[in-house]
């Protein structure tokens, strides 16, 4: 316990210490929200593979999915790091540079409104980011406070503030500066402990041999290509985890901000790479829990005989591990969280400075000026985040599911078709996001699970821009 403290104690010190430095460096607007504009391939790599796998991740999905689909939850590993890494950057990283430096916007609001000459796009996309990116930050909270509760057996509240504090101190000092400079070490962290975690649980199982027979043993779907929930419910996570990034803001912002064509080609392979061994790993873990947890032998982490979904990975992760590495693990999962949360808050707190606020109502304000709500605005997004997870409403999954179903239902369409091409109309770009994202919420408040409702809804997007954009330009032409 002396030895998690003294650690925890020395990586709050090293963020601190970052944060300063990026508050020294960080002159303008710019630098506090894209670095200048200047990060390289490898800080770049690891910003956006840590921004992408968080606490939501290795104690939400990696768990529950683990359980539930034993070792075909896999596939989701290998389609997050083939779509939503490799083809993400080989085909929409330096386009994405390109297009909006020479537009010269910087956020995705910016970008759809000068794409589609809409000052309403503009401001329903600030309207998205911010209400969806709060859900999407308190699951994030939840992981890390749920792993601080196991670690040094503290109410969950307790952990929720301390998290809720470092993150404000931490991101409103520096922004992207500070960002930046800090996920190279979180990425190497993340890669030398997944390492030990793989190790340790083939070693503590008997080897991938006596694991796998084991699981069929509990019961023999676990070990199919498909799982049992069936391959429809596989499919719809595969989507949402790997075809959502494509047009989530704060993994695009990654690419507003580097270097140079050079970076992203360099960026592509390091991250492809840093996704399939983080992923690939937590989503191998996960599939074990039910080889070491059971009704009988472990109740803590169920009810009436239900696994508590949001708490078998950090059991796992503590009580599992030897001791020895369960400091390791945890600076693992902070590594992982505390980037997610910098990318989401710095996201969410520019949709509401820069496109709403700098957009609507100050147009003139002072770039000074603008920094300063951008710092405000951060410290604000932290507190909505850490009251919605304070109130627990439901498992990290199914937070995670809606709000990337609905932020990917209502951007990708609009995204996607406006990058690529010079045809796609404002009335199809606004109908696809609107389309997109009213079907992933009326389907999940008709009892659709989260993952299957935000899969629909991002296929509606994607064929709806260009169906009612080749409508309405026939309508112009005719008329």
């Amino acid at each position: 316990m002396a030895l998690r403290i003294i650690v925890v104690a020395l990586y709050v010190l090293m963020i601190l210490i970052v944060g300063l430095i990026g508050l020294r460096r960080t002159k303008s607007f710019n630098d506090f929200f894209l670095g200048g504009g200047k990060v390289g391939p490898w800080m770049s790599a690891f910003s956006y593979g840590t921004a992408y796998f968080s606490a939501v991740l290795f104690i939400g999905f990696a768990g529950s999915l683990g359980w539930e689909f034993g070792f075909s939850a896999l596939w989701i590993a290998f389609f997050n790091a083939l779509v939503g890494v490799f083809l993400v950057w080989s085909v929409f990283g330096w386009r994405i540079k390109r297009v909006t430096s020479e537009m010269g916007v910087s956020t995705m609001s910016e970008f759809l409104e000068k794409r589609y000459n809409s000052s309403l796009f503009k401001l329903l996309s600030a309207l998205v980011i911010f209400v969806f990116m709060i859900p999407y930050s308190a699951a994030v909270f939840m992981g890390l406070s749920y792993l601080f509760t196991s670690s040094f057996n503290i109410p969950y509240v307790y952990a929720l503030f301390f998290m809720g504090v470092l993150t404000a101190m931490y991101l409103v000092m520096g922004g992207y500066k500070s960002m930046a400079m800090i996920d190279m070490i979180f990425g190497m962290i993340m890669v030398a402990s997944v390492t030990i975690l793989l190790v340790s649980t083939l070693q503590v199982g008997g080897g991938i041999t006596n694991i796998s027979n084991d699981l069929a043993a509990i019961k023999p779907e676990l070990t199919n290509v498909v799982g049992p929930p069936g391959f429809w419910a596989l499919f719809s996570f595969v989507c949402l985890t790997s075809i959502a990034p494509i047009a989530m803001p704060q993994l695009v912002q990654k690419f507003y901000a580097i270097k140079d064509k050079r970076s992203v080609r360099v960026g592509m392979v390091a991250s492809t790479l840093f996704a399939i061994l983080i992923c690939g790993v937590a989503y191998f873990i996960g599939s074990t829990t039910r080889v070491f947890f059971s009704p009988e032998t472990t109740p803590a982490v169920f009810e009436n005989n239900t696994p508590i979904a949001d708490r078998l990975m950090p059991e796992l992760l503590v009580n599992v591990i030897p001791e020895a590495l369960t400091v390791i693990i945890l600076l693992l999962i902070l590594s992982a969280s505390m980037s997610t949360l910098a990318a989401l808050v710095l996201i969410s707190s520019s949709s509401f400075s820069k496109d709403f606020y700098n957009g609507f109502i100050n147009k003139k304000i002072s770039d000074k000026s603008l920094t300063k709500l951008m710092r405000f605005m951060s410290a604000f997004f932290v507190f909505l985040s850490v009251i919605l997870a304070y109130f627990n409403i439901d498992t990290i999954v199914a937070i995670l599911g809606i709000s990337w179903g609905a932020i990917g239902s209502f951007f990708i369409g609009p995204f996607v078709w406006g990058l690529f091409t010079r045809w796609a109309t404002r009335f199809g770009a606004l109908s696809s996001g609107i389309l997109g994202l009213t079907t992933c919420i009326v389907l999940y408040f008709s009892g659709i699970p989260s993952p299957q409702a935000g899969t629909i809804g991002m296929f509606v997007s994607l064929l709806v821009n260009p169906l009612l954009s080749l409508v309405s330009r026939r309508v112009a032409v005719s008329e």
